[in-house]
C-alpha cells in the first residue's frame, strides 16, 4: 500500500513537471539503510559509489553500545552493498557525519567512539587503511584540510536525534548554561591538532551589548563551510522557558569576524549558494510570512526566492551552477506525504520528483526526513525514505533531463538569484 501510494503520487503531471520520475532503490532489507543530513558529500567524484549506514533496529534512540555499519553502494555492480566499518557515534537525523573527503576517490571520514570520547576515522575504501583524529568532525573545508566540529555529547543531552548518547543515561542534562570550555572547534585533518575557536560563553555574550539568555542552555549545530572555505555558517541555539530559539551566524574559519544573518527574524534550514550568499527558510522583519530568502553574508541584503511556489520549510541544496534548488518537505498532516522537488530559479517553476508517505511510527527525533543529497554535477539525487518497505532505505533519481534543459529560459535571462523575485 505504501509503495503504491508513492508511485501514484510521483506520476502526477503539473505545470513545471517533466512527468513520472524513475525512482531507483539503492538498498533493501532486512537492515535499515540511510545517510542522514543533506549537506554532506554522499557520492564519490565518479558517482559510482554512494555512502550509507546500516542498522538492525529503528524503534528507539541509540545507546552508547549500539553500532551501525558504515558502507557504500556500488552502482556499477547492481547496487551491491559494500561493508566498510562500524561506528558507535551516531544519531537518526545526522548519522555519524559520514562523508567523502572533498576531491578524494579513496578516503571517507566518519565519527566513532573510543571509550567515553568521540573521535573521527579516516578510511581508505580501497586499502581499508584507517587513521584516527582526536575529535569528531561536523563539516570539512572544500579542500578537505580543515574540519570544524561541535559538542555532540551536549547536543545528545539536549535534543534527541541529533547528538550522540553519553554514558550515564539520556536523562542527564548539561549543568552549565554556556560553558567557556565547549562550543565550536577547528581541527587539522592532516595532523589532528585543533583548538576551541568559539566558546559558548562568548556566543552567549556576543555582540557584547548584553548577555543573551544567561539562564538558558546554549549549544551550536549545523556547521557548514562556504564553497570557497572563507567562511563558516552555523546555528547558535538556546532553550529557555521550554522554547528553543535560533540565530544563524557566520565567521571566519578561525572564529573571527562574527556576523548575524537576519537579526530580529527567525531562521531554519540553510545552505551556501556561493561564497557570499546563503539560502535559508526564514521570517524576515518587515516582510509578510515565512519563506525562502537569499541572504548576502556580512550585509543586510536579502531577496525572496520561490515566493508562492516553495511554500514549506525543507532541506534545501543549491545545485552546481546556481540555477536549481533541490528541496523536500516535512510529512504532511493526515496522509504524511513528503514531497521531493527541484525549483528552477530561471523559470520560477517547481518540478515535482514524487511524494513519499512516511508511517506514523517514524516521529520526533526518529522520523525519516528525505534529506535529499545531490551529486557534485547535480545530475543525481539520493534520498532516504520509508515509503517502499516501511523501513529506512536509500533511493536514487536521475534528474539529468531536468537540470540540463533550457526550456523557458530566455537567451539573456539570468537566474532568480541574481534578479530577485517579487514578494
Amino acid at each position: 500500500m505504501l509503495g503504491a501510494l508513492a508511485v501514484q503520487s510521483g506520476c502526477s503531471r503539473r505545470s513545471g513537471d517533466f512527468g513520472a520520475s524513475k525512482v531507483e532503490q539503492l538498498t533493501s532489507g532486512p537492515q535499515h539503510h540511510w545517510f542522514g543530513y543533506y549537506d554532506k558529500l554522499q557520492f564519490d567524484p565518479t558517482n559510482r559509489y554512494v555512502l550509507g549506514m546500516a542498522v538492525d533496529f529503528e524503534d528507539r534512540h541509540p545507546t552508547p553500545a549500539d553500532a551501525i555499519g558504515v558502507g557504500m553502494v556500488d552502482r556499477a555492480a547492481g547496487n551491491r552493498w559494500i561493508p566498510l566499518a562500524t561506528s558507535r557515534a551516531w544519531s537518526w537525523q545526522q548519522g555519524c557525519m559520514l562523508q567523502w573527503i572533498p576531491g578524494s576517490r579513496d578516503e571517507i571520514i566518519f565519527n566513532d567512539r573510543e571509550r567515553d570520547s568521540f573521535v573521527a576515522r579516516i578510511l581508505n575504501v580501497r586499502t581499508r587503511a584507517t587513521r584516527t583524529l582526536p575529535q569528531p568532525v561536523y563539516a570539512l573545508s572544500p579542500d578537505g584540510a580543515i574540519a570544524v566540529t561541535t559538542d555532540f555529547a551536549r547536543i545528545g543531552m539536549i535534543r534527541y536525534g541529533y547528538g550522540y548518547p553519553v554514558r550515564g543515561g539520556d536523562k542527564e542534562k548539561p549543568v552549565f548554561a554556556a560553558p567557556a570550555d565547549t562550543g565550536i572547534w577547528r581541527m587539522s585533518v592532516t595532523s589532528g591538532q585543533g583548538s576551541l575557536i568559539l566558546p559558548l560563553a562568548k556566543l552567549m555574550s556576543w555582540p557584547g551589548n548584553r548577555v543573551l539568555a544567561p539562564d538558558a542552555v546554549h549549544w551550536t549545530n549545523h556547521l557548514l563551510f562556504s564553497p570557497d572555505g572563507s567562511r563558516v555558517a552555523f546555528l547558535h541555539r538556546w532553550r529557555e522557558s521550554n522554547r528553543t530559539r535560533t540565530r544563524l551566524l557566520t565567521c571566519d574559519p578561525d572564529g573571527g569576524n562574527l556576523f548575524q544573518i537576519n537579526p530580529g527574524g527567525t531562521l531554519s534550514h540553510f545552505i551556501w549558494r556561493d561564497p557570499t550568499h546563503l539560502l535559508a527558510w526564514a521570517s524576515v522583519p518587515g516582510r509578510r510570512g515565512a519563506g525562502f530568502y537569499l541572504f548576502a553574508d556580512r550585509t543586510r541584503d536579502v531577496i525572496p526566492v520561490g515566493a508562492g511556489v516553495m511554500r514549506e520549510n525543507g532541506h534545501c541544496t543549491c545545485l552546481a551552477g546556481g540555477r536549481w534548488v533541490l528541496n523536500d518537505t516535512y510529512a504532511s498532516a493526515g496522509n504524511r506525504l513528503q514531497e521531493l522537488y527541484l525549483y528552477d530559479t530561471a523559470t520560477k517553476e517547481k518540478h515535482s520528483l514524487g511524494r513519499f508517505p512516511m508511517p506514523a511510527r517514524f516521529e520526533g527525533g526518529r522520523r525519516c526526513d528525505l534529506h535529499p543529497r545531490a551529486s557534485a554535477d547535480g545530475r543525481l539525487v539520493a534520498f532516504d525514505s520509508t515509503h517502499r518497505e516501511g523501513r529506512r532505505q536509500m533511493y536514487l533519481i536521475d534528474v539529468t533531463e531536468i537540470v540540463t534543459s533550457n526550456r523557458g529560459v530566455k537567451s539573456r535571462g539570468g537566474s532568480q538569484f541574481s534578479q530577485g523575485d517579487p514578494s
